[in-house]
């Protein structure tokens, strides 16, 4: 049996499961509380607590992880990078979801796979690392998914605009790269299909865009009043939100597309919002 080992299965990996468990996989997911844990075996998960429980590497053919690093370095192999190397030599195919914000800030210009990664903040900064340890650990040769901002069911611009509480922060040449979750998915299933090892993806859609457009057109499709405008110099953002004004960047998907034949199912924002939109 085809057995999945997905390490904080959150929002991404939940969608990967939609698709692999139809197909008669075993999926045994990680998350860090016992509410959590029951709601993953609702859905068909074998749920573990981890930080906590021991993980099942000899049982698993798959492995997939997307818990972000720490100020020390990744968590799992933190704790775990000796079985892991242990059991790389019968896992079929490895996968780490890191994030675009490895290539820091080039002033709304082009990256691909092959740009220098020059990060802006310390998540980024911390996120190249953990790629290095995870490309490090002998003989697992993970593939490794730059993951851009992500969107879909429950989290998408509708309840902000609904609710009044969306501001359009309007920094000029300011872009980013989206990817909705069920192209995610997608593209980890055609990755499993055809493995690379050590194969590196940016996972985004063909068009970046300004925040504040997204949110016009939200706001369009609701019928409602545009968000009002508020230049990025005066406006209140979380440190969170704030570092991600630091980076402005198009993305390239080439590689999703050619190597790994994906055809993406919503390949701009406006595809993505109308889907969530008809969707509820």
């Amino acid at each position: 049996m085809k057995t999945l080992l997905s390490i904080g299965h959150g929002y991404s990996a939940q969608e990967l499961a939609k698709i692999l468990l139809p197909q008669g996989w075993r999926i045994i997911g990680t998350t860090r509380s016992a509410e959590k844990a029951e709601a993953l075996r609702a859905t068909g998960i074998e749920a573990l607590i981890w930080p906590g429980d021991p993980l099942p590497l000899s049982e698993v053919t798959h492995l997939l992880t997307s818990v972000a690093p720490d100020d020390d370095g990744d968590p799992v192999l933190r704790a775990h990078g000796a079985e892991i190397a242990a059991a790389a030599p019968h896992l079929k195919w490895a996968g780490y979801l890191s994030t675009v914000g490895v290539y820091g800030d080039h002033g709304g210009e082009w990256v691909d796979e092959d740009t220098a990664l020059t990060p802006a903040t310390k998540r980024g900064q911390a996120r190249v690392l953990a790629e290095a340890e995870w490309l490090a650990v002998p003989g697992l040769n993970p593939h490794i998914f730059r993951l851009a901002g992500i969107y879909g069911p429950g989290r998408g611009p509708f309840a902000k605009v609904r609710a009044g509480t969306a501001r359009r922060i309007v920094k000029p040449g300011q872009v980013f790269s989206r990817i909705h979750v069920t192209d995610i998915a997608r593209v980890l299933a055609a990755s499993i299909a055809r493995p690379d090892p050590g194969r590196i993806y940016n996972v985004c859609d063909d068009e970046p865009a300004p925040p504040e457009d997204v949110l016009s057109l939200a706001a369009a499709m609701l019928n409602l009043p545009e968000p009002p405008m508020v230049p990025y110099d005066e406006a209140t953002m979380s440190p969170m939100a704030r570092s991600f004004y630091a980076e402005s960047k198009r993305c390239r998907n080439d590689r999703i597309k050619q190597e790994l034949g994906v055809s993406l199912l919503y390949p701009d924002y406006r595809a993505g919002l109308a889907a969530l939109l008809q969707a509820g």
